[in-house]
């Protein structure tokens, strides 16, 4: 498994714990913005492991929303764009002819519920939606190949993303019906599944892995059960 990130001491911290869990891990650079980057690090994953399985696209970038829209850089826009919905294009792009070569490769994608439904980040919201048609078009341009393309969709996780934001995230839990924020764990589940052979007859699809969030509206029932 070749672990990649901007950041290499951070993919490396990953990879050794990932070995430290008994699995074969290496860490290395890759900028889904950068062509050549993501290009290298596909090759050096088929160079040290010898074939290319599975590719899981989780790299984004998420801009906050100025107070009016017309307002919005075009830097901004672009560069949530380029990270979140062109790096994954990028990576796909480097990896189908490995995964193609296997007669059994996989593509998981992380979305958000953001592409789905309202929660802010026009850019970033954008670029999540925008993989949902991504992966149904290239599930179907790559079917005939034996790879499998598929979206895992997130709502919000427990990561480094929130640390030191705790209050904030036990102030989400009442919209979550099953009562809590997923953890990163949650999300490993549902990709290692996709990924799997257990999901060899699944391709083109989004699995929502959000808590309920985006099929139960609980603040509508709380304002029922209001006296």
């Amino acid at each position: 498994m070749l672990v990649t990130d901007r950041d290499l001491p951070e993919a490396e911290r990953t990879a050794a714990a990932l070995r430290r869990d008994g699995l074969a891990a290496e860490a290395a650079v890759c900028d889904t913005a950068d062509r050549a980057s993501v290009e290298a690090a596909v090759a050096h994953a088929v160079a040290v492991f010898g074939s290319l399985d599975v590719l899981v696209n989780c790299a984004a970038h998420c801009s906050p929303d100025v107070p009016l829209f017309e307002d919005d850089p075009d830097d901004a826009w672009a560069l949530d764009l380029d990270v979140t919905l062109t790096g994954v294009h990028r990576c796909c792009r480097a990896a189908l002819p490995h995964l193609a070569a296997t007669g059994r490769g996989a593509i998981v994608g992380i979305g958000s519920v953001n592409g789905l439904q309202d929660f802010g980040n026009h850019a970033y919201s954008a670029a999540k939606a925008g993989l949902g048609s991504l992966t149904r078009t290239l599930a179907g341009h790559a079917a005939p190949r034996g790879v499998r393309v598929n979206l895992v969709v997130p709502g919000t996780v427990r990561t480094s993303a929130w640390e030191g934001r705790g209050t904030e995230l036990d102030a989400l839990r009442p919209l979550y019906p099953l009562g809590r924020v997923g953890e990163p764990e949650d999300i490993a589940a549902a990709v290692a599944f996709l990924a799997s052979r257990d999901a060899a007859w699944i391709t083109g699809t989004t699995l929502v892995v959000d808590g309920g969030l985006t099929a139960v509206n609980t603040t509508f029932h709380a304002a029922l059960r209001r006296p």
